[in-house]
């Protein structure tokens, strides 16, 4: 049976997020139905209210989140009721050709696009009658939320819910520029522009592959007090005219592996000249959908150095997710730090508009205060 929510909803530009009542039908095929725990509070929400990435529909917010099975559509057999599973904004088909070759970041036919369930359509409706469309086709800032089986990771149950809220976005997408994009060999140099969520999720990641030398840069000196406690090895001022200078000095010559965390075009055309000949430039931020940078193609040609794109970490939902909870729960990634403030569901909004000036770990949304 269809249940009601209380979620963020957002009608467009122009206008503010607010809450809402909505209905969420009931689960369907392999659907799989979340009474939600918590969910991290992420820019690429902001970037949809500030009218970045426009939509002509009405959306619930929120793309990051863990919680606890209320519902199991027909076909789902490997969930129970009860059973608490981390959650992915990125839906994939499992049919498509990137998805045959386990490529499932690059699905090219995901629901998440059109901001719907994993049949296109939407499994909302508001009091008025009007549709409303789950952002990335989960709207995690909302009470219950409806995803397909091939979104949700069953975890243990004594997970940390606050820690977990993170893994679908924010950790996934650092730890996989890492480790999957980036693939970087053990004991090499890294730089990382922007030190807030994935920045952090990158920073920390570095340390699996035992990086050399990790450069942090931001604007901010309280977040480079936290990128030096998180294993970073320097700490620059992104405003600092002689940063390049900086940066090959420190480096002796460049990076093996430069970071944009920021998606700011004027970031992303900096990173080749802060890479060493043969090196790579990652670009992980998320920008403006009509952003365009400046790039320097003859040092890139000349140096024989790569710009490599990274979407949600080139990472393989089944596969990454279970590994994170294993390094967490092991003791090689202390996850625990990268948690900031906790607010009840009812500050969401808030939170949303403190995002731009916000410092240190993610705020996270704790249903249960």
């Amino acid at each position: 049976m269809s249940i009601e929510s209380t979620a963020v909803l957002f009608d467009g530009p122009g206008t503010e997020p607010y809450f809402g009542t909505v209905t969420v039908r009931e689960p369907r095929g392999s659907e799989v139905l979340l009474r939600m725990t918590a969910a991290g509070v992420c820019h690429s929400d902001l970037h949809v209210v500030n009218g970045d990435w426009p939509y002509d529909h009405r959306l619930a917010l929120g793309h990051e989140g863990t919680g606890v099975v209320a519902q199991v559509g027909p076909d789902v057999t490997d969930l129970e009721v009860g059973d608490h599973v981390l959650l992915s904004w990125f839906a994939t088909c499992g049919g498509c050709p990137a998805c045959i070759e386990g490529e499932t970041w690059l699905c090219s036919r995901s629901s998440t696009v059109v901001n719907g369930a994993p049949d296109g359509q939407t499994p909302l409706t508001a009091p008025d009658g009007r549709d409303v469309r789950p952002y990335l086709g989960v709207g995690t800032f909302s009470e219950y939320v409806l995803a397909g089986r091939r979104s949700v990771v069953k975890i243990p149950a004594d997970f940390p819910a606050d820690v977990a809220a993170l893994i679908g976005c924010s950790i996934l997408t650092g730890y996989g520029a890492v480790v999957n994009t980036a693939a970087m060999p053990i004991g090499q140099r890294a730089l990382v522009a922007g030190c807030g969520g994935v920045g952090q999720a990158i920073l920390m990641s570095l340390g699996l592959v035992h990086a050399e030398t990790i450069i942090a840069v931001d604007v901010s000196e309280t977040q480079l007090d936290l990128a030096l406690d998180l294993g970073a090895t320097h700490a620059l001022d992104a405003n600092d005219p002689d940063l390049v200078e900086r940066v090959q000095e420190i480096s002796g010559g460049g990076v093996d592996y430069a970071f944009d965390a920021i998606g700011r075009p004027g970031t992303a055309a900096l990173l080749p000249s802060l890479v060493r000949q043969g090196g790579a430039s990652v670009l992980v931020g998320m920008p403006r959908r009509d952003a365009t940078a400046p790039i320097p193609t003859w040092p890139i040609v000349a140096m024989n150095q790569r710009i490599l794109g990274c979407n949600y970490g080139s990472s393989n939902i089944q596969i990454d997710f279970p590994r994170i909870v294993g390094l967490y729960r092991s003791g090689r990634l202390d996850l625990d730090r990268l948690v900031g403030r906790r607010i009840p569901h009812s500050r969401t909004v808030q939170a949303l508009f403190d995002l731009p000036t916000h410092t240190g770990g993610r705020t996270v949304v704790d249903f249960s205060a």
